[in-house]
């Protein structure tokens, strides 16, 4: 049974997938410590009031707490940038290597 389990963990690759999601995990934690510290700070001084954070949009009645989504747009934003640069940067390599 352990090699059976040992065989279907390299078969799959399931140990290089562990490896890459700890690594995504903790980029999307640097992505996000540069956008909430470096980033939002500049983008705040453009936003009305005195933290990005709080900026609330009001249309009629309602008010929209905007701050924290554009924080998490911009996040995103910056991970599929990463994600697309180095999957061209890949693929480009396995088109090099085929010929």
């Amino acid at each position: 049974m352990l090699e059976d389990f040992l065989k279907f963990l390299k078969e799959y690759g399931i140990v290089g997938l562990a490896i890459a999601f700890v690594m995504g995990t903790a980029a999307k934690d640097m992505v996000s410590a540069l956008v909430q510290d470096i980033i939002m700070p500049v983008v705040g001084v453009f936003l009305p009031g005195e933290d990005w954070e709080t900026v609330v949009y009001s249309l009629g009645g309602a008010q929209f707490q905007i701050g924290h989504l554009l924080g998490a747009i911009i996040d995103f934003i910056i991970i599929a940038f990463l994600i697309y640069a180095f999957m061209r940067y890949v693929m480009k390599k396995e088109k090099v290597e085929k010929v």
